[in-house]
């Protein structure tokens, strides 16, 4: 019978559009109840009814509790089913992986991570994060996979899925990511930059869907992340954002990429790490001093965590990042004026000693029209926001996307999402 109510709508792009229109209000919450729809979409009482009961036949959308009455009889409410399929998320980043499962409302209920160093190369890092995954799901009720979405720390061209020239990532450039991951799940396979996930946990979190937001990420490596108008913003060939490598002023600092003069070689995590070492080699006293001397490692973290403390080094090391990136961003604010800049990171754990003067670069640098409204915050931090970007990344794919290309086979395929491509 679902198969009948796809093809019965297949042919006629407006009632196709309809029904997706219909399916879409229940998922996203803006309707959920059939007068609702209605008043939402202007079609009458007995096409809401058509549109409803086929949704209701295909699997996306089923019956709830009654709602509140308004006068005469309570009206039924609708719920999108957001169990029948499974959404897999793997984030890799430069020093771990990071994988989850989700429902098709986003939200994460299975999760592993383990650290890793990206530079191992492709093969064995996702034969790695595919057995962590493998393990979830056997720990799981068995439920079709509906998609894939894999986020990496570098550049990719979205199209493709493939990595292009990523600077910390030896080996992987041109690499088929989605390739490896279609072949296991046989699931519709999403790639993007690590930070664009993060951009879109981001946006989830507010209510404005046309948001104009720069995601910052400061840790082992610098890059951002540009959501327009409530999309994210990946320029011609996936590198937008990419502010890690702009050159800084008069730097003569060695780069992981192998120019000279980057921003990540003067103010990332890494950079941070170097000079600490290199004061602390020199005499240095205080409390990353004491780290050492403990025989524990100096990471951005602790340095962080330091800073915070009230130690010396770490507080000018902290600063001097801080006041380097927001130089950068304040170029970002007066090309791209958002109305919001999230800083996040290991470095950012600094808190205030590192998002002040982030501002005060910000302000200073920028068009005074560009920063009227500007609010510059810190992420929330939580480890779990790399997974739930992933989760937003495959949803708005599958069902504001490529929604009209799959949704008469009732889930979507490889083949379907490809289909109008």
């Amino acid at each position: 019978m679902a198969r009948d109510s796809a093809l019965r709508f297949g042919a006629q792009t407006d009632e196709v559009m309809s029904l997706l229109r219909v399916v879409n209000l229940v998922r996203t919450g803006e309707a959920d109840t059939r007068p609702e729809i209605g008043r939402l979409t202007g079609l009458g009482r007995g096409v809401v009814a058509q549109r409803v009961e086929a949704a209701i036949e295909m699997g996306f959308l089923e019956d709830g509790d009654y709602g509140p009455s308004s006068g005469g009889r309570a009206p039924r409410t609708l719920r999108f089913r957001s169990d029948q399929g499974t959404i897999v998320i793997c984030a890799l980043g430069a020093l771990h992986i990071r994988v989850g499962l989700a429902s098709l409302d986003g939200a994460v209920h299975a999760e592993a991570h383990c650290a890793w160093d990206i530079g191992r190369g492709p093969a064995e890092t996702i034969d790695r994060a595919l057995g962590m995954i493998d393990e979830l799901l056997a720990a799981e009720e068995p439920r079709p996979i509906w998609a894939v979405a894999v986020g990496v720390p570098g550049p990719v061209d979205f199209e493709t899925g493939s990595p292009v020239a990523p600077p910390i990532m030896p080996g992987w450039n041109g690499f088929d990511v989605r390739r490896r991951f279609e072949q296991r799940f046989e699931a519709p396979v999403w790639v993007d930059n690590d930070v664009n996930l993060l951009a879109l946990t981001e946006r989830s979190h507010r209510r404005d869907d046309n948001v104009d937001l720069i995601y910052c990420k400061v840790g082992s490596g610098i890059g951002a992340g540009l959501v327009s108008h409530g999309r994210i913003h990946r320029g011609a060939n996936g590198a937008a954002g990419d502010i890690g490598h702009v050159r800084v002023r008069d730097s003569t600092a060695v780069c992981r990429c192998g120019k000279v003069g980057c921003l990540e070689a003067e103010a990332s995590g890494w950079a941070i790490m170097r000079d600490a070492q290199l004061a602390l080699d020199e005499g240095a006293g205080g409390i990353l001093a004491g780290v050492v001397e403990r025989g524990e490692a100096i990471t951005p973290e602790a340095i962080a965590i330091a800073a915070q403390d009230g130690d010396a080094l770490a507080i000018s090391l902290v600063q001097r990042s801080a006041r380097l990136i927001g130089e950068s961003i304040a170029a970002l604010v007066n090309m791209f004026n958002p109305g919001v800049i999230v800083v996040g990171g290991a470095v950012s754990s600094a808190g205030e000693i590192f998002l002040a003067e982030v501002r005060q670069r910000v302000y200073e640098l920028s068009l005074p029209l560009a920063t009227r409204d500007l609010s510059i915050v810190r992420s929330i931090g939580d480890e779990r926001e790399p997974l739930r970007g992933g989760a937003e990344l495959a949803i708005e794919e599958l069902f504001e996307v490529t929604f009209p290309r799959w949704f008469a086979d009732g889930r979507p395929t490889i083949e379907g999402v490809k289909g109008g491509a």
